[in-house]
């Protein structure tokens, strides 16, 4: 598999440095409110990156943090007139219920800042003993000139770097650059002893310090979205590679922007859209065909109409799995052709190509709507039960990488519903046309949809 690698802008192969676990870190939300659905993106993407590493053989150690303290969050308890914690606690249950719904499984392990405090402490003076950091009344900062290599990741020299979000601004540091480690204790804000007075973290500080203590020194992939290259990840390496005097991350993998219409996602335009706003309208599985229908790094445009095609996209393959499933109760044990089984196994080989090629999802999902039009065309119950089966499995199998069409159909109907179905073929057998169409419209009415085939009645639920 290659991988695009951000820190030296090229594909590069795959090589773990322990085949038996991957290791692979990935930024978590911050918990102030329900996560939109351009952080959907990422949590979709490096989920189906897991994923895919698994079902080539791989365990991976999953690492995704909760930032549950923050300048915002503090506001928002504030207003709220409840605690930091408080507020973390809910919405990092909301996270897990949209995440679910996105069809994001969960991490490895998803610490949580708070919860680490004493690794971020100790990650903190390991800067300061070895001259990377210091203190000034209590606040810590890291000293970006120390490092000779700062910039790496962003490909931009420290001398073009403008302070970016989330670098304070501060006279008192000794450089602007400079960013905080440790934050000296303000009134009513949550704090914690340090050897440097009560205080809390800085915001760049807790993924190396959590990345260090449940995955090791140097890790194998760090991913995140496109807007995290700098700062967060550039002070990220800086910091890590300065405790540790080792390589932080052998891989690092961006995702690209969402667009809304065309237009950048953004509060003021009014077109800002959490993840829970999005499901009102559209299943989860449809939010995550969408962002998987292009490669991960490029932009993409969430629009009405997009979301649309998606949702027609996903039908047409679940429309292809019920009838898949329908021929498979009339047809006849038989091997399958030795041509078709080719054409159709042909496709997972395609799968796996697109997928090893930087997780080209895009031409993933292409292969699996081969096996659905090698489906439509070329098989029906007297193909026989392996062919329907080998079509069938591999729509499941694939699938079930990218975290799609995996949801069981209904697979039968109320006693009531059958019986009508029973007797209308009953009043066909007997030509009594009247009462089957009479039948019909009543079940028509119950929003059920009749289909007569040459391998039998066929029903389906009107949506």
């Amino acid at each position: 598999m290659k991988i695009y690698n951000t820190l030296t802008r090229q594909k590069e192969e795959f090589i773990p440095m322990d085949k038996d676990n991957v290791k692979m870190y990935s930024c978590g939300p911050t918990v102030y409110d329900y996560f939109h659905i351009g952080n959907a993106r990422p949590f979709i993407v490096f989920d189906t990156m897991r994923r895919y590493l698994e079902y080539i053989g791989y365990k991976v150690t999953f690492v995704q943090n909760f930032t549950d303290i923050d300048d915002k969050m503090i506001k928002r308890a504030n207003a709220e007139g409840i605690t930091v914690k408080e507020l973390g606690d809910r919405f990092i249950a909301e996270y897990f219920k949209d995440a679910e719904a996105i069809g994001v499984n969960r991490a490895t392990v998803h610490p949580k800042a708070t919860e680490n405090i004493d690794a971020i402490i100790d990650t903190v003076k390991r800067l300061v003993d070895n001259g990377y950091a210091y203190n000034i009344d209590g606040n810590v900062y890291f000293s970006t000139k120390k490092f000779g290599e700062y910039g790496k990741l962003s490909k931009q020299p420290l001398e073009d770097l403008e302070a970016g979000a989330r670098i304070d601004v501060n006279e008192k540091k000794n450089d602007p650059m400079d960013f905080a480690l440790w934050k000296a204790k303000k009134e009513g804000e949550p704090s914690w002893s340090s050897p440097w007075g009560e205080g809390r973290p800085g915001w760049h500080i807790e993924c190396s310090a959590m990345a260090n203590k449940y995955l090791g020194e140097t890790i194998d992939i760090h991913s995140g979205g496109q807007d995290l290259i700098f700062p967060h990840h550039e002070n990220e390496i800086a910091q890590s590679e300065c405790a540790n005097c080792k390589p932080f991350a052998n891989y690092w993998m961006h995702n690209g922007y969402i667009n809304i219409d065309g237009k950048k996602m953004s509060k003021s335009l009014g077109n800002f859209f959490t993840v829970r706003d999005i499901l009102k309208e559209y299943d989860g599985e449809i939010i995550r065909f969408f962002m998987l229908s292009a490669h991960y790094r490029s932009p993409i445009n969430f629009a009405d109409t997009l979301m649309e095609q998606a949702k027609s996209a996903v039908e047409r393959v679940y429309t292809c799995i019920e009838n898949l499933e329908f021929l498979l109760g009339n047809a006849e044990e038989k091997a399958c052709d030795e041509a078709l089984k080719s054409k159709l196994e042909a496709c997972r080989d395609r799968f796996k190509a697109a997928m090893d090629d930087d997780l080209n999802t895009a031409d993933a999902i292409a292969a699996i709507f081969d096996i659905v039009y090698i489906a439509n065309t070329e098989i029906e119950s007297a193909s026989g039960k392996a062919a329907i089966e080998l079509a069938l499995s591999l729509i499941r199998e694939l699938g079930g990488v990218l975290g799609l069409f995996v949801k069981e159909q209904k697979k039968s109907l109320d006693a009531e519903v059958e019986e009508l179905i029973k007797k209308r073929n009953e009043a066909r057998a007997a030509k009594d046309w009247a009462t089957a169409d009479a039948i019909r419209d009543q079940l028509k009415a119950m929003n059920i949809i009749l289909k007569d085939t040459k391998d039998g009645v066929k029903w389906s639920i009107a949506q």
